[in-house]
């Protein structure tokens, strides 16, 4: 029991340290060298936790994404109304994505569309957050509070904005101008999808 956590602990130590050196220097440029060295450990050992340096990055691509979706269902889940839920899902996503580089990039190269990992990180990142906005559309259907035609055309519709803004707002935008190129966007949406009084 004790061997385990402490193998555990070794594993956790070196995707840590392998996350950070991902971020600094991109996945391609990283060595198994660069990461036994920062870690002061032979290239042996890192050998014997991981078989290769993928096996490393697929790790690192599955904790960046448990956090990044943990943070958005808290941000959402503590907001009442589905205006705020679809506003605190969508600055979220990008202030994860910020701080997330790993995973950011895993969605964004080219190159790393060949690891069947990387793909399978994509469909299901993709499926949560259709998900996610499907039931917060839902829910301001249900509050009398949004109309359309198509809850999952809808969906589809704010995922592929949401896409097409990201990489300028999440690495080129200051915070207080993100909110506010986020506000106008979502005031553009809201007057598309919110029930029209009287």
């Amino acid at each position: 029991m004790k061997e385990q956590a402490i193998e555990k602990g070794k594993k956790e130590q070196i995707i840590k340290i392998a996350q950070e050196l991902f971020a600094r220097f991109g996945f391609a440029k990283t060595t198994i060298e660069d990461i036994a060295r920062s870690l002061r450990m032979a290239k042996a050992s890192i050998y014997y936790y991981f078989r290769n340096k993928e096996a490393i990055y697929e790790e690192v691509i599955k904790k960046e994404g448990r956090i990044t979706k943990d943070e958005i269902i808290k941000a959402v889940s503590e907001q009442e109304t589905p205006q705020q839920k679809l506003k605190a899902y969508i600055l979220t996503r990008f202030r994860a994505f910020k701080k997330m580089a790993n995973y950011y990039t895993a969605f964004k190269e080219e190159y790393l569309k060949n690891y069947s990992f990387v793909i399978e990180a994509r469909n299901r990142y993709r499926e949560f957050e259709l998900n996610l906005i499907k039931n917060i559309l839902n829910y301001g259907i249900k509050r009398g509070e949004f109309e359309m035609e198509d809850v999952d055309l809808t969906a589809e519709a704010i995922l592929t904005a949401m896409n097409g803004f990201e990489y300028q707002f999440t690495f080129d935008t200051p915070e207080e101008e993100l909110e506010r190129n986020l506000d106008t966007l979502l005031n553009v949406l809201f007057r598309g999808i919110e029930k029209r009084k009287g």
